[in-house]
């Protein structure tokens, strides 16, 4: 899915126009990336929560031209699903119900 995906299934469900759902779309990703910059984490019960990881400098390499690199420390966001998030995926299309590779087999016992 796209932003301009998000912002039409926005539009269709709170029946406003194309323009008004893109602006609501832009201001919940405005907040989320104005608190990572500010160091908080954002937490969506029931989806998960946004955070920041900080990642240690380190020599890399330029795969050009082989030489060595200082890169620098920096912060990165992450996103870590919930609980209720990650059994919805998991569910998937068959209804909660377990993979076959998951059930009994079904043939004569050996």
């Amino acid at each position: 899915m796209t932003k301009a995906d998000l912002i039409e299934e926005v539009s269709r469900a709170v029946e406003m126009t194309r323009k008004e759902s893109e602006v609501i779309v832009e201001a919940i990703f405005d907040s989320i990336v104005r608190s990572l910059r500010g160091g908080d984490k954002i937490e969506i019960r029931g989806f998960g929560s946004f955070r920041t990881r900080q990642r240690q400098s380190r020599i890399g390499r330029n795969p050009k031209t082989g030489t060595r690199v200082e890169v620098p420390a920096k912060k990165i966001p992450y996103f870590k699903p919930s609980k209720e998030l990650k059994d919805v995926v998991n569910a998937g299309g068959n209804n909660g119900q377990p993979s076959e590779a998951a059930q009994e087999p079904s043939g004569p016992a050996a």
